[in-house]
């Protein structure tokens, strides 16, 4: 089941931060966004954020799902939903931002009907402070997706 976190409970931190090393960001974008929670046997094992860009649009941004339950479809099905609650609370557009070494993130949400749309050059070395590396590459560049939604 997945539901809207509710505000008197306290972030899944750990989830977040498996998508996002930056505890300073994630807090950053939580405040300002609406984080939904995937639970399976009474335990959260998945989360995502959406979160107002501009007047109609909205993104999806740290979508993670506990290592342990990886493989089962759960990410897709977070994506999904976020996309039809970003339909269904009138947003025109949702992006999604990743990056260029998320070779399996790049495939899922294209999968889920996200296209290309730009690269955001340097992005992590220019906000994060640590270099992230992620299957066996730095990640340096962002790349850009979205969904029209009407």
């Amino acid at each position: 089941m997945i539901r809207k976190l509710h505000t008197e409970e306290a972030l899944p931190m750990n989830l977040l931060l498996l998508a996002d090393p930056s505890e300073r960001l994630v807090r950053d974008y939580t405040t300002r966004g609406t984080c939904y929670v995937l639970e399976t046997e009474e335990k959260v094992v998945g989360v995502y954020v959406l979160l107002p860009t501009r007047p109609d649009t909205v993104e999806l941004v740290n979508v993670a799902v506990d290592e342990v339950y990886h493989g089962q479809g759960l990410g897709k099905q977070l994506v999904l939903h976020a996309i039809q609650e970003a339909r269904q609370q009138g947003y025109r557009t949702i992006e999604i931002g990743t990056g260029n070494s998320g070779v399996s993130q790049l495939a899922l949400y294209q999968k889920c009907g996200f296209r290309m749309t730009s690269i955001d050059r340097d992005f992590f070395l220019r906000h994060y402070e640590e270099p992230i590396f992620e299957n066996g590459m730095q990640v340096v560049d962002m790349v850009r997706l979205e969904i029209d939604l009407i």
